[in-house]
């Protein structure tokens, strides 16, 4: 291992905990927000008892949400402590890194002012999220957190000034912020590590046909682990290599699931279910943009 490699992998493990930061940021402190100030009984006077109707109001609150996929795996955390159905809060965090207006922008803008991008990008994530949402509330009738993190969910209640319930919030969203962060920063590192040692050449030999075109930028995107504000200029440069399936692909897969939002996962959720979650979004992500985009 040479000293340039490790100078290029430290780059890459920084650029991605900088770009990162942010939103895990934002996250803890409405997570706070969440903890203190919203009670089980404000979330289930919002959210509809019908399970189509409260999977439909957590994707336009995702539209609403600016966060980026590891931003919001506290937040998600946090509705389903609260009594959010899974398969609402899991609807919501896969829609907000991808629905929202300024990633959605920002792919008009890195494919030159391109509508059809956008609506492809917009569509089949929406199409996904869906589809996820079915299967898990038929599947998973339980919350599917691990339960070391439901422990706090009923502290500070019992605060009742304002000002106890801000140092409340603020307490809290510390607490979240080491909790998220420690997995945030091994998940930079493994994507860090195989960004520097995968030889992207080769990927894009394998990468020629329309499936595995797919497939190879799918996986390109999970290891680049970029934020979804900054994939699709990143996705445009691929442009005279791969289809416009396989670009799609690569949009919606890696602003669902990459390598730093795994590991956070996995802090957060059971085991199987994570690994259920990842191999459904695969399988719908490959087969719709193959369908529908050619």
């Amino acid at each position: 291992m040479n000293y340039q490699a490790l100078l290029q992998m430290n780059t890459i493990f920084i650029s991605i905990l900088i770009e990162s930061l942010p939103f895990i940021l934002l996250g803890v402190l409405i997570s706070g927000i969440i903890q203190m100030f919203v009670s089980e009984e404000m979330i289930a006077k919002i959210i509809p008892k019908n399970p189509v109707l409260s999977v439909l109001y957590a994707i336009g609150a995702g539209v609403l949400f600016l966060a980026c996929e590891c931003g919001i795996v506290p937040i998600t955390r946090r509705l389903i402590a609260k009594g959010v159905p899974l398969s609402a809060a899991i609807a919501f965090m896969l829609s907000a890194p991808i629905l929202n207006p300024i990633v959605l922008f920002s792919t008009y803008i890195a494919f030159g002012n391109s509508w059809s991008m956008v609506f492809y990008r917009g569509g089949i994530a929406f199409l996904v999220v869906i589809i996820i949402a079915c299967i898990l509330s038929f599947q998973f009738k339980t919350n599917q957190l691990k339960h070391d993190h439901i422990g706090h969910t009923h502290t500070h209640h019992h605060s009742h000034t304002f000002t106890d319930k801000v140092k409340g919030m603020f307490r809290h969203s510390i607490e979240e912020f080491f909790s998220v962060g420690k997995y945030l920063i091994i998940g930079a590192l493994l994507a860090a590590a195989i960004q520097t040692f995968l030889k992207t050449s080769l990927l894009l030999e394998i990468g020629q046909g329309n499936l595995s075109g797919n497939v190879v930028m799918m996986a390109l995107s999970y290891v680049m682990s970029l934020c979804s504000q900054a994939d699709a200029f990143v996705a445009s440069s691929f442009r005279s290599t791969f289809s416009t399936s396989s670009l799609v692909a690569f949009l919606v897969f890696g602003a669902m699931f990459d390598i730093k939002n795994t590991i956070m996962l996995l802090g957060t959720f059971k085991t199987k279910f994570v690994l259920c979650l990842m191999a459904y979004i695969f399988i719908s992500v490959l087969g719709l943009t193959l369908l529908f985009i050619s």
